[in-house]
């Protein structure tokens, strides 16, 4: 199938939609009401730092909502308004923030069931109803499936996203294995890697110069394939698919890595077939996504400051926060990623999640005395969910 013609064809129908149907200023209204916090407001005017008693609050320059989750939840909330009797389904989470998700659930947006095999169950989708395709994206054969059914259509795909897309695509047109660094169990990678040709998700460096030592040198290719088992396309070959090869990512991906295995990428190749053989095996586009490119250096620039410790407020299955959240773990400051501020609590306590690890809880994570706090949120979080984590320290620490 040719994916490239689908898209065309889908993006055409008079069922599919990609933009608003003019309710833009009822839904502004209402989206400010539910997610922007005054508190944030203030302190981003008072050079991000607010004191308060003991503690001193230092935000990150760049954090919350990027435009791509604006524009995602802004469009899920004009479908409902635009459609308020039909029966309306999402494939995913919206975004990775259980606030807007429940949100979600109360305007009666319902997410498509998934079955004991983990498999999504569209049987429950009818002719009549909507479905809304999330700022991750959907996948090829998902949205096949309901072009097929014929019902319609609202596409929050996030823009940078669907560059991803287009690279892939471009990969797949001059039979270039894709390269895609992400996880290939998030929605996101998902995607992508049904738009690709031929692929390999790698999830970090490591498993990136694994790949680039069997380009240069041969090796046990079972053992390859057994590494990187759900994480190829059918019929992967790493003695022969890996001789031309593209690369792109996950948009939530640390950017240093994302950079560092193209180059690494880019270094073997041509150690392997020459500088003036480069282009015909090596094919790479710049994919990473601005907003998680300045989140991520707004918190590279803050753990440059004096803080006592971080948290990190996001979902606890989203990318980019969890990539926030390793900046200042690597630099030895207590950083305690939490979802919501109901964490805090009760008394001085936090239950949080571990960098890449489960739940745990921490009792008198607050000291006394002065304290500097730095704070930052994921591109998924509300304002007004990191304001109440705020809030909830300022009265531990005055009621010590």
């Amino acid at each position: 199938m040719d994916t490239k013609a689908f898209k065309r064809s889908l993006h055409s129908s008079e069922n599919y939609y990609r933009k608003g149907f003019g309710h833009a200023a009822q839904v502004t209204e209402k989206v400010h009401f539910e997610y922007q916090s005054n508190l944030i407001q203030q302190i981003r005017e008072n050079v991000f730092t607010w004191q308060q008693g003991d503690v001193t609050i230092q935000l990150a320059k760049a954090m919350g909502f990027c435009w791509g989750v604006e524009r995602a939840i802004a469009l899920a909330y004009e479908t409902r308004q635009q459609f308020p009797t039909e029966r309306i389904w999402i494939t995913n989470e919206l975004i990775h923030n259980p606030l807007v998700n429940e949100n979600m659930r109360d305007m009666q947006v319902e997410f498509i069931p998934v079955n004991e095999q983990g498999q999504k169950d569209f049987s429950v989708v009818a002719k009549e109803d909507v479905v809304i395709l999330p700022a991750f994206g959907a996948s090829f054969g998902e949205m096949q499936l309901l072009n097929q059914k014929g019902c319609k259509i609202m596409d929050t795909t996030c823009p940078w996203v669907s560059k991803v897309w287009n690279s892939v695509e471009k990969h797949k047109k001059g039979d270039y294995t894709s390269i895609i660094h992400g996880k290939y169990k998030h929605e996101e990678t998902i995607a992508t890697s049904s738009f690709a040709g031929k692929y390999l998700i790698v999830l970090n460096l490591q498993e990136a110069e694994y790949v680039c030592n069997y380009i240069l040198n041969g090796g046990d290719r079972e053992e390859f394939l057994t590494k990187f088992t759900h994480a190829y396309s059918e019929g992967f070959d790493p003695d022969t698919d890996l001789i031309r090869v593209g690369v792109a990512n996950q948009t939530t991906m640390l950017k240093g890595e994302t950079e560092r295995i193209g180059k690494l990428f880019e270094r073997t190749l041509m150690r392997k077939y020459g500088a003036d053989e480069l282009n015909d095996h090596f094919l790479s586009f710049n994919t990473i996504c601005d907003a998680t490119q300045e989140r991520q250096d707004a918190m590279f620039q803050l753990v440059e400051e004096k803080l006592d410790l971080m948290v990190v407020v996001g979902g606890f299955n989203s990318s980019n926060t969890t990539h926030l959240q390793e900046i200042p773990i690597e630099r030895g400051i207590p950083s305690y990623h939490i979802d919501t501020a109901e964490r805090i609590g009760p008394g001085n306590r936090i239950e949080y999640k571990k960098l890449h690890s489960c739940l745990e809880v921490q009792e008198n994570w607050l000291q006394p005395g002065p304290i500097v706090v730095g704070i930052t949120s994921g591109a998924s979080t509300p304002d007004k969910v990191v304001a109440d984590v705020i809030q909830k320290i300022f009265d531990i620490k005055g009621a010590m």
